[in-house]
């Protein structure tokens, strides 16, 4: 089924690492766009061999390629090289294309002075958590971009998670929040199930109890609307066993650990921008 308002664009990505190919297996796996009208280009030809054998998608290792068929190009390269890719592509993309970026750090306005004068470009922090269709995505359109053209991506990362409008000044939170976020919360569930199988637990029973907990809390937060806070007194009996883990907790930090990982990350996308 395609959604209304994507009918008949295709969309073209330039760069299939981590990132770019989880978005596409995501997108694909959700169906908005028929693989058909998705098309991808690397310099790394085995990444491309492996996205057009399982989604059969179309593959080029010439950016400009891409360009010249899609009607929306997703930049997902990194910082350090977005420039190098703008530069390249500029030719191609006149000013009729809608140009979305993910590199981590890089402003609108300079993606902006890159291309050509009225360029439509949108940028957009997704997660890594596109591969499962549960991504945390910010988007901030650029001075030339429509409301359709907001829409559009609105709906191409609703579909692979949850996606919402931020003003551009606070992508470098995002980026360390949600950006960032899903390997802050990957070791706290190898932790927790390192400590099932201190007391006990085999190693796959311990695995998806943790990963099963973590999920289900956070589908609390989001589906009962309930601070966080309220939650976990919903859990800590008066002496009972959780208040107790909660207390070594507290003793350890995890509140500032967490806070200041989060920080950290958001200076370091500032400083990637600069």
């Amino acid at each position: 089924m395609v959604i209304m308002g994507l009918d008949g664009k295709k969309l073209g990505f330039i760069g299939t690492g981590k990132m770019g190919s989880s978005l596409i297996k995501g997108i694909c796996e959700a169906g908005i766009i028929p693989s058909s009208r998705i098309y991808a280009s690397d310099v790394f030809e085995a990444s491309l061999k492996e996205l057009h054998d399982s989604l059969h998608i179309n593959v080029s290792t010439d950016n400009v390629d891409v360009v010249k068929n899609a009607d929306m190009i997703v930049l997902a390269v990194k910082p350090q090289i977005l420039r190098s890719v703008l530069s390249h592509i500029k030719e191609a993309a006149g000013n009729d294309k809608l140009v979305i970026s993910i590199a981590a750090g890089v402003k609108l306005e300079t993606i902006e002075n890159m291309l050509n004068e009225g360029s439509r470009v949108v940028r957009v922090m997704p997660n890594i958590a596109a591969t499962v269709a549960e991504a945390a995505s910010a988007i901030s359109p650029g001075r030339n971009a429509s409301v359709e053209d907001a829409d559009d991506v609105l709906t191409i990362f609703g579909s692979v998670g949850s996606s919402l409008i931020v003003p551009e000044h606070l992508m470098d939170a995002v980026t360390g929040l949600s950006g960032s976020g899903p390997a802050f919360i990957f070791p706290v569930i190898e932790a927790m199930a390192d400590g099932g199988v201190f007391e006990g637990l085999d190693r796959s029973s311990a695995m998806v109890l943790a990963a099963q907990t973590v999920m289900g809390a956070a589908k609390m937060v989001l589906e009962t609307g309930t601070h966080p806070g309220q939650l976990k007194d919903m859990v800590t009996s008066p002496g009972g066993t959780t208040i107790r883990g909660v207390h070594v907790l507290e003793e350890n930090g995890i509140r500032a650990a967490f806070m200041n990982a989060v920080i950290a990350a958001s200076n370091r996308s500032r400083e990637l921008g600069d």
